[in-house]
């Protein structure tokens, strides 16, 4: 499907999306907690659908009550012979330790730019504990056996915090004492603490952490009948918020409410990026109010934030100079290659983008122009095109902007509801 997106003043209030990295955590914790789980303020992107749709098929059961979920589940006790984890890459790296603790033969498959990323960490890791695992050539689909045995090993952090997560859910859950994980650089550490709140809600022993460097499991482990009954709240997502806070900031004044500053979500320091730019925001106890000011050229370290980068080089394009994001190197295997994407995609929109090692140069102030762009089937590639074509010169059509389904499907109708001059030419489609 294509957008059509004209130059537009938004103006008004609007609710964060909820967080997929959230979302997806507490159903994970769900699965494995032995008992009923509440969720409230549930996602619906294709992510948080492909989750709900994995704890089913490993046993739990899923029921909607109104606006929030219920869950039950006695642990993972496959149903299904398969799992589908859609485009999801937390999906994947998170579950697939978890489908481990079963002694059945399970295959975990994907769609989209997951089949061409890199899974050959299971390869390495799983075996060292007990589980039969076998792969594509390090890629999908993946046939594990378990049961998983936790054990003393040690996982490379610098591609992914995700398998990580994985591999902490499934050593508490299997009740692991006297054994840690070491972790050799270690990225998207705000990530990983997110991952060890959840734990702690759920009622799970957390292990202790050492600098990040080495996660030790030496408590007695929490017995089953203590985390029973949860009540889980899935926080408003700061990815989303910030291509919304960034909207503001382009073409506001709007007020983006239910983020949360004490959150442990990675992608809050756009809170950061925007007072580096200068741009004009308010923080209030009601909301995020934001609105255009003259912004200048700013120098933003995105290594642990790299979902960051789409935002921050439609911010960048409307600063006067050089703005610098370092982090490249995290980009190569997101939903496209979004450094040489967002190189390409802004530079069809007049905005020139330098790569050099870790590095990205924008250079903003020149004026943006409208254009016809492509989302590389990647969602925060879409709605970055869409913030930055909000002030640009003349129309910008998207195409395959469908794409942000994957984290944030009301996006172009929240643009809308602030004011923005919106076409969807297949809207029932989009929002089914």
């Amino acid at each position: 499907m294509k957008v059509t997106i004209h130059s537009s003043q938004l103006k008004g209030i609007i609710q964060a999306p909820a967080s997929k990295s959230s979302m997806q955590r507490a159903c994970a914790a769900a699965l494995l907690n032995k008992g009923e789980t509440s969720i409230y303020n549930p996602g619906h992107s294709n992510d948080d659908k492909a989750a709900l749709d994995i704890i089913q098929k490993l046993g739990a059961t899923v029921e909607f009550r109104g606006d929030d979920l219920l869950i039950n589940s006695v642990g993972v006790n496959p149903v299904a012979e398969e799992i589908y984890c859609g485009e999801s890459g937390l999906g994947i790296r998170m579950f697939t330790p978890l489908v481990a603790f079963s002694d059945k033969k399970i295959t975990i498959n994907g769609s989209g730019s997951l089949l061409t990323r890199p899974m050959d960490f299971f390869d390495e890791i799983l075996p060292k504990l007990g589980v039969k695992v076998k792969t594509n050539e390090g890629k999908l689909p993946l046939e594990i056996q378990g049961p998983l045995q936790p054990a003393n090993i040690e996982v490379d952090g610098s591609l992914s915090s995700q398998f990580l997560t994985g591999l902490l859910l499934a050593y508490a859950a299997a009740g692991a004492k006297d054994v840690s994980i070491k972790v050799k650089e270690l990225k998207s550490k705000p990530y990983i603490d997110l991952t060890l709140d959840v734990m702690k809600q759920f009622g799970f022993t957390v292990p202790e952490n050492k600098n990040y460097e080495e996660f030790v499991f030496s408590a007695e482990p929490v017995l089953e009948s203590t985390h029973t009954g949860v009540h889980y709240t899935v926080e408003g997502d700061w990815s989303g918020g910030a291509f919304l806070l960034v909207a503001g900031a382009i073409a506001g004044p709007i007020t983006v409410r239910g983020l949360d500053l004490t959150s442990t979500q990675a992608d809050k320091a756009i809170v950061d990026a925007l007072m580096a730019a200068n741009a004009g925001i308010a923080i209030e106890a009601k909301g995020i109010k934001i609105h255009p000011a003259l912004m200048s050229a700013f120098y933003f370290d995105a290594t642990d934030c790299p979902d960051l980068f789409p935002p921050l080089v439609a911010l960048a394009a409307y600063c006067n100079g050089e703005s610098i994001i370092k982090g490249v190197s995290r980009l190569a295997h997101k939903e496209s290659n979004r450094a040489i994407t967002l190189q390409e995609e802004f530079g069809k929109m007049g905005v020139k983008i330098d790569l050099n090692d870790d590095t990205m140069t924008v250079y903003g102030g020149n004026g943006v122009k409208g254009a016809t762009v492509h989302s590389r089937h990647d969602h925060r590639i879409a709605m970055a095109c869409a913030v930055a074509a909000l002030k640009a010169e003349g129309e910008t059509i998207i195409e395959e902007a469908g794409a942000i389904k994957k984290s944030y499907p009301d996006f172009y109708n929240d643009l809308e509801k602030l004011g923005a001059d919106v076409s969807l030419n297949n809207k029932f489609k989009l929002y089914e």
